[in-house]
């Protein structure tokens, strides 16, 4: 039996970008295969064998009265014959799903009679719990489809990996706290460049900014301790199933801190050699809106 490496259940919110990502994903090398019913999945797997796909996507409808029994059954067979298998979730604010339905004068799948908004609500709560359970979570909220394509390419490029990816996503609190984070790592807690009037201008990827906040009183150990933790979480993730990890660092406008700190983890994990691969990679969600 010659089966996909790798199956990926690509699901989400209604708006949130799945025909962007399953193209994405067709343009890295990906097998995709568009609304098909959650029940047919492992028949799909076994039509594959001995066609020489590696890794496949399934973009799954979930507006089928019986999505999520059909799903939970496919998912446990799958399981059951060892063919591995991630779930990504596409999510995005009401207000960015409101915004893009009423851009494309196309009423929401559960929407009725009532308001956009009330179809937003049905599906989020018909979907709370898939998105619980997803592997990977994606905020397109203030993703253009240029910097979802990137996103999509960073996650899953290289197909399956072996180890823990951590995604590293500076960020603003003024801007709101990404939906799509792991964990939250708050570092307003060291002094802001903002008040140095030569690096006001400049953003954490600027060597400056960067040397000055690496440079704050007891910071650079708050980092490597910081890493630290992140290891010692990375064999319960594999555990767990769970391969892809965003950490989400903030600082008031994402601009100066945030930005110099999730640099500096992810290069300190990308520097770690052991049995357990882990890759890092910083990206920074404000930079460019003050």
């Amino acid at each position: 039996m010659n089966q996909p490496r790798e199956v990926l259940i690509l699901t989400g919110m209604s708006g949130a970008g799945r025909s962007t990502v399953a193209h994405a994903l067709e343009d890295l090398g990906w097998y995709v295969v568009d609304n098909v019913p959650a029940a047919l999945l492992p028949a799909l797997v076994h039509q594959t064998d001995g066609a020489q796909i590696s890794t496949m996507a399934v973009v799954v409808d979930v507006r089928s009265g019986r999505f999520f029994d059909d799903l939970n059954n496919s998912l446990l067979t799958l399981e059951a014959e060892n063919v591995p298998h991630r779930l990504l979730f596409l999510d995005a604010t009401d207000q960015a799903l409101v915004q893009r339905f009423e851009s494309t004068r196309r009423p929401h799948p559960l929407q009725g009679s009532d308001r956009i908004v009330d179809g937003i609500a049905r599906e989020r709560a018909r979907l709370e719990d898939l998105r619980s359970s997803a592997d990977v979570v994606i905020d397109t909220s203030n993703l253009n489809v240029h910097e979802l394509d990137k996103r999509v390419g960073e996650i899953f490029a290289s197909g399956q990996d072996h180890g823990v990816r951590f995604n590293v996503l500076s960020f603003g609190y003024k801007y709101g706290i990404p939906v799509d984070a792991d964990l939250v790592l708050d570092c307003r807690f060291i002094p802001n460049p903002h008040w140095i009037p030569e690096l006001r201008a400049l953003n954490g990827l600027n060597e400056p900014v960067s040397k000055h906040v690496l440079a704050s009183p007891g910071v650079n150990a708050f980092v490597d301790s910081y890493v630290v933790l992140l290891l010692q979480m990375v064999e319960g993730y594999l555990r767990e199933g769970k391969k892809y990890v965003t950490l989400a660092v903030g600082c008031t406008g994402g601009k100066h801190r945030s930005v110099a700190i999730s640099e500096a983890i992810a290069s300190r994990l990308n520097q770690i050699k052991g049995p357990t691969t882990v890759q890092a990679h910083a990206l920074h969600r404000d930079v460019g809106r003050e």
